[in-house]
């Protein structure tokens, strides 16, 4: 039987989406995944409340709360991450394009072939770009909103090292951070149940703690009184369904124990007792917010750039890292416990983050102020 594609609602919506007017669809966002309107919602009310910019929103993620809103600026669309997708970025007519995506021309995400759109490209981690992104991730956007100066360093030096063109690289901080540094202030510390949570947020891959020490860490953790929420990566819930199975099987019937599959609720990220990652951009977000350290377990680094040493500048995640946490051997889990009670009232180090995430971080507080008015200046420059 043949099966028309065109029926499903991803094309549908898509046909809602390219009959809307060119003023309608002149900034589109795109969100890839649940995590990408973490680092949009501030610059998209920016816009569209403070400066009355209409803007298109069009995702991917099937029950994204965008497509309920209520706002007359905002027009949003579901388009899958199938065939549908693939036109909607092909054939797309838009003045600003603005997503959390890289590879961008690597794979089958291409740059619109009917018209010169102009990509903005938003990091969704302060990390390193030639240490966590792959090799040419960012080269095909125009305009780049910076974290920090590490990453125009990078940007720069990797430009100069290929001989690639110039992009245009705006002051811009973390939206996300900036979130939680507002949510800081909405929650209370005092909720009693929270006082013992430890958030796991792993990385990906092959040799991330979870798949490295996750069950016997969660043994340790859950023995020793502490309640436990494990956020594994989008990525290790597809990858690694075995080990996801094996973790639920043993641990899903202790009351102290929660797997999360989605988002970390704010009110469990804000009043958690601390944080256990390996080489999760998560764990900057977590030590910059709440300026106490993060406990890293000393896994491999994985590698999604094999070029990286082209780069001679060491990635902020690696040089950092003892300077906002404790690095500790997947061997010496058993010490676990006296480090978590050793975080607290640790000033000195809560002193030291405050000074790096002041160094490491453009805006604090005002990245969506900025990102509206470098794309307010884009749209008036290609008016």
């Amino acid at each position: 039987m043949k099966i028309n594609f065109s029926l499903g609602k991803d094309w549908s919506e898509l046909k809602k989406f390219e009959k809307l007017s060119s003023d309608e669809r002149s900034i589109v966002f795109y969100a890839e995944n649940k995590a990408s309107m973490n680092h949009f919602r501030l610059l998209i009310s920016e816009l569209t409340e403070e400066k009355n910019f209409k803007i298109c929103y069009v995702t991917s993620v099937q029950n994204d709360p965008m497509l309920s809103s209520k706002s007359k600026n905002i027009f949003a669309f579901y388009i899958g991450d199938g065939t549908a997708r693939t036109k909607f970025f092909l054939t797309l007519k838009a003045k600003i394009l603005i997503m959390d995506m890289p590879d961008l021309e690597t794979f089958h995400i291409k740059r619109s072939k009917v018209y010169s759109v102009h990509y903005v490209y938003i990091f969704h981690s302060m990390f390193s770009i030639h240490s966590y992104l792959r090799k040419g991730a960012i080269d095909n956007y125009d305009t780049i909103f910076c974290v920090g100066e590490h990453h125009k360093n990078e940007i720069r030096e990797t430009e100069k090292t290929y001989g690639l063109k110039p992009k245009k690289l705006i002051t811009y901080g973390f939206g996300r951070l900036d979130t939680l540094l507002n949510e800081k202030q909405k929650f209370s510390q005092s909720n009693e149940d929270n006082e013992k949570l430890i958030i796991i947020a792993p990385s990906y891959g092959k040799e991330n703690l979870l798949e490295v020490c996750g069950i016997k860490l969660l043994e340790i953790l859950l023995n020793s009184g502490f309640r436990v929420l494990l956020r594994p990566h989008f990525r290790t819930l597809i990858d690694s369904k075995k080990l996801i199975k094996a973790i639920e099987e043993k641990f899903i019937d202790n009351p102290n124990f929660t797997l999360e599959e989605g988002i970390i609720p704010p009110e469990k990220f804000q009043n958690s007792k601390c944080m256990i990652s390996d080489w999760s951009g998560i764990s900057f977000e977590y030590a910059f917010t709440f300026e106490h350290p993060v406990i890293f377990i000393d896994v491999p680094k994985k590698v999604l750039n094999p070029n990286s040493d082209d780069i001679s500048l060491e990635p902020i995640e690696i040089s950092i890292r003892d300077k906002i946490g404790y690095v500790i051997s997947p061997k010496n889990l058993e010490n676990i416990q006296e480090i978590i009670e050793k975080i607290h009232g640790d000033n000195l180090t809560k002193e030291r983050i405050i000074k790096i995430r002041s160094e490491t971080v453009y805006n604090l507080g005002k990245s969506a102020k900025i990102g509206a008015e470098a794309i307010e200046k884009i749209y008036t420059e290609l008016s």
